[in-house]
């Protein structure tokens, strides 16, 4: 069954309308006709089954049939705080980072990152968010991700303390790994987990430093290094696996 995400604004009275570029989608590319059922989120975890009541150029009218039971985000909030990459490999973090289940994506300003024009790279933050909601959609979340503005290394710190686990994989540490994070903690007081990526010249060791100072684990993803696109993916699979839904009950 094909999902819309519609804006709480847009379903009333057992109603909903699907507006914008899934419009031409459902009439266009998927070519669903009037009586076919499609699941409806309302962007704030609601899942409805509806029937297609009416399809234009304009608009889909969606009639709401019945609330469905189905919440398939994680129990834990994941917060990426990502080193700002080059040329187009935030697309791909944000998009493979979606399908996992990260809550918030935050490019970070770190020392060795270089901005040449930083008016231009706010621009992309909206098509980021137009990627973690295409990639919300295609995985089923029931939340769209958020993608937030540039953030100074300075201003992450400050929220980094609000954190219950910090997790920076580092290059130069060999001996503590996810494994033993986990093992380490009291898994049922952790629920906001912030993921801190270095860019890809990787970190100053005085921006390690003050991570140390927050009380982050300073961790290795293993013994071969990764690029920084491939690192958060690693480090957030880690972390759903350990300590969230992603490997199953035992």
């Amino acid at each position: 069954m094909h999902k819309f995400f519609v804006g709480a604004e847009n379903i009333c009275d057992n109603t909903a309308y699907i507006y914008g570029d899934d419009v031409k989608h459902i009439y266009k590319v998927l070519r669903l006709k009037v009586g076919e059922k499609v699941s409806i989120n309302d962007c704030n975890s609601h899942e409805f089954l509806g029937e297609i009541e009416q399809i234009n150029k304009e608009n889909v009218k969606v009639k709401i049939i019945e609330n469905l039971d189905i919440n398939n985000e994680s129990p834990l909030n994941v917060y990426l705080y990502q080193g700002f990459p080059k040329a187009a490999k935030m697309d791909i973090i944000v998009q493979k980072n979606t399908e996992l289940g990260i809550r918030e994506i935050i490019p970070l300003i770190t020392q060795r990152v270089v901005v040449k024009n930083e008016k231009s790279e706010l621009k992309k933050v909206d098509r980021w968010n137009r990627i973690a909601f295409e990639a919300a959609k295609q995985s089923k979340r029931s939340v769209i991700p958020k993608v937030k503005d540039i953030a100074s290394f300075n201003s992450a710190i400050e929220e980094l303390k609000e954190m219950d686990l910090v997790l920076v994989p580092y290059e130069n540490q060999e001996k503590v790994g996810m494994k033993k994070v986990a093992a380490a903690i009291e898994k049922n007081k952790i629920k906001n987990v912030a993921i801190v990526i270095g860019p890809e010249g990787g970190f100053e060791e005085t921006e390690i430093e003050e991570l140390k100072k927050i009380g982050a684990y300073i961790i290795t993803l293993g013994p071969r290094i990764l690029r920084t696109e491939t690192a958060g993916l690693v480090c957030t699979s880690l972390v759903m696996y350990e300590l969230s839904d992603i490997g199953g009950i035992i």
